[in-house]
């Protein structure tokens, strides 16, 4: 499997004209029936070989912080709060050393799509969680203002420490882990400084959700026609600001909790359309899927208000399902009526909508 990215490497490598790439592109499209649009693709497998490693490099990690563990263990008095701080920060080191180490084979030589996001994801929880495990160290019963500090101090060294990460490795996820460590640090220094900010959590993590989608329209801007891995660094930011933007919101609204009636089911399910029309827009489905669980409820809770209480789980899954399938069936004609709506310079800012039309021109 290959992704735009590495087509776009043969060619800049001269291994593929800019025209048999092309071609291919244009081939690829008529043999699946679908534009290239239609596709949202990144880089995951290139083979099983990419599972077999990944499953190996967990069982590795997985022993060296369970090393790492029972030598902090034994450091300390058993019972002891410093038995776990030297616990967690000898075993998340040795996670964050061996995981940069494997990064230079698999990463860096092998170029393992799979094995590289693992690595670069256990690469930052190690960093972070040395960082809490010194802190602890040091402070062993830490306040409010102290935890908010020590979060922000733990985002700043992780993010660091992506950035040497992808200076070094070049992993489009990287981009991503980054950014929501700055996130991570940002509302730590918030708390360390006004630790009643913690009960406006929600609309933090929505206003970094906002922030987060804007970063990666700008990485989605600069590749429109979605070629290089550019598009592959905002598919990962996008997948990290749905989240932060869809459970603010319907946590917000209520939803999962007692009294949840019939206006604020409706209410999400607009606001699920409304996040539809985005994700046509911007030809991301990562809001989609981060509130795809929200949607689900609601329409389940109006199926059952309104009688159906036996088959209302059946019933929403059949819908949604069903929607959804159609939604991806004609993802680009429904794509180009909605961009059609949008004023002409947001669209030629936006993604290309026939971008195997454009490629073979």
């Amino acid at each position: 499997m290959y992704s735009e990215s590495d087509i776009d490497n043969a060619v800049t490598a001269g291994a593929l004209s800019a025209e048999a790439a092309a071609a291919f592109r244009a081939h690829v499209a008529g043999e699946r029936a679908a534009p290239l649009a239609d596709e949202e693709s990144f880089r995951l497998v290139t083979g099983f070989n990419d599972i077999f490693v990944t499953i190996a490099t967990i069982l590795l990690l997985v022993a060296v912080g369970w090393i790492g563990n029972a030598v902090g263990d034994g450091i300390f008095p058993l019972g002891s709060l410093l038995r776990f701080a030297a616990a967690a920060f000898l075993g998340s080191g040795g996670i964050a050393a061996a995981s940069w180490l494997l990064a230079e084979y698999f990463t860096r030589q092998r170029r393992m799509a799979l094995p590289s996001i693992v690595l670069l994801l256990s690469f930052a929880l190690g960093m972070s969680g040395m960082v809490f495990g010194a802190a602890t160290l040091v402070i062993p019963k830490p306040d409010d203002r102290t935890m908010g500090l020590i979060g922000a101090v733990a985002g700043l060294v992780t993010a660091g420490a992506t950035l040497a990460h992808w200076r070094r490795f070049h992993v489009p996820i990287t981009v991503a882990a980054l950014t929501v460590a700055l996130v991570g640090a940002t509302v730590g220094v918030l708390v360390a400084i006004l630790p009643g900010v913690v009960f406006a959590l929600n609309w933090l993590l929505l206003f970094a959700g906002i922030a987060v989608f804007l970063f990666a329209m700008r990485w989605d801007m600069s590749d429109r026609r979605r070629q290089t891995r550019r598009s592959d660094v905002a598919f990962w930011l996008h997948l990290a600001a749905a989240p932060m933007i869809a459970h603010p919101i319907f946590w917000t609204l209520g939803v999962m909790t007692q009294g949840f009636a019939g206006p604020k089911a409706l209410a999400v399910v607009g606001l699920y359309a409304v996040f539809g029309l985005i994700a046509l827009a911007v030809d991301r489905r990562a809001l989609l899927v981060s509130s795809l669980f929200y949607v689900l409820y609601a329409l389940s809770e109006l199926l059952r208000q309104f009688g159906a209480v036996s088959l209302n789980v059946a019933l929403t899954a059949l819908v949604i399902g069903s929607g959804l399938l159609m939604l991806s069936a004609f993802w680009t004609p429904i794509r180009r009526v909605v961009v059609g709506w949008l004023p002409g310079e947001l669209q030629a800012r936006l993604p290309v909508v026939d971008r195997a039309v454009v490629v073979a021109a």
